[in-house]
């Protein structure tokens, strides 16, 4: 019995350890993402705004533009509009790519449900009748989702790195 809450105490501890780790992950990841995401809509818009006005407007905008800036020519204008819309097009299609590549978004979504999971793993075992082999089985099947969040059990103490306890 004693060894059984002693085991279920070290589950605890590493539940609990691996959240850290998802937390922190979580904490560093959203605003980064979050930040690129919403440059990305930024620029995509200012790159449909850059062409709406030729587009919609035609000669008469570029006109109406050229006389506004005092221009000695309207196709400065048209060259000005066409490189902004290119220039935040392309760094709008490169953002979005570096995401993509980076899976980031999938990656956050799977910390978030791994973060529940291990959190209502914890929470059966503090008041279930979840047994301690049970929730070893849940752990590693929680825990082998997200190889890619840094396991802080390394930092318990009497836990050698990689999680594991020293013997």
């Amino acid at each position: 019995m004693v060894e059984d809450s002693e085991r279920r105490r070290d589950l605890l501890m590493r539940i609990e350890a691996r959240r850290a780790g998802v937390q922190a992950f979580l904490r560093e990841h959203r605003p980064r993402i979050r930040r690129r995401a919403n440059i990305t809509i930024v620029l995509t818009s200012l790159s449909a705004a850059f062409t709406a006005g030729p587009a919609l407007g035609g000669e008469s905008f570029a006109t109406s533009v050229q006389n506004g800036l005092g221009l000695s020519t309207d196709s400065l204008v048209w060259r000005v509009l066409c490189l902004l819309a290119l220039v935040v097009s392309v760094t709008a299609a490169v953002l979005a790519n570096i995401a993509k590549s980076q899976d980031d978004d999938a990656r956050l979504g799977t910390a978030e449900a791994a973060n529940a999971e291990l959190e209502g793993l914890a929470t059966l075992l503090q008041f279930g009748d979840l047994s301690v082999e049970d929730g070893v089985r849940l752990y590693q099947q929680y825990a082998v989702k997200i190889p890619f969040v840094e396991d802080l059990a390394s930092t318990m103490p009497g836990q050698a790195p990689g999680g594991r306890g020293q013997r």
